[in-house]
């Protein structure tokens, strides 16, 4: 964890991480293996909030320290796939769009 911030503050900033990503799984359901991704912020290496993304089935993801290029393909891939093809698309259901998407995607 980070040394530049209290003990105190990185313990509350990890609860309120862990009960975000609870929330997020909760309504969103998300297959397992599903990424998440993050910043190196000390709430999201922590020990509880890895523990909680692998009981989720979650795998994580975060950009290398200085390094704001790592994720540039990634980035550029979902950016495209939202303004070019997502945001034409009018889907009645979460399925029809899960349908849809996943060819793409993989």
């Amino acid at each position: 964890m980070s040394a530049t911030l209290p003990l105190r503050r990185q313990r509350q900033l990890c609860i309120l991480a862990i009960r975000v990503l609870d929330m997020a799984v909760r309504l969103r359901d998300p297959v397992p293996g599903c990424i998440f991704h993050s910043d190196r912020g000390s709430q999201y290496c922590s020990h509880d909030f890895w523990k909680k993304l692998l009981a989720h089935g979650l795998l994580a993801s975060m950009s290398g320290k200085g390094n704001c290029f790592d994720n540039v393909a990634v980035e550029t891939f979902f950016k495209s796939l939202k303004a070019e093809w997502l945001w034409r698309q009018n889907w009645l259901t979460r399925r029809q769009a899960t349908v849809a998407i996943l060819p793409v995607y993989q």
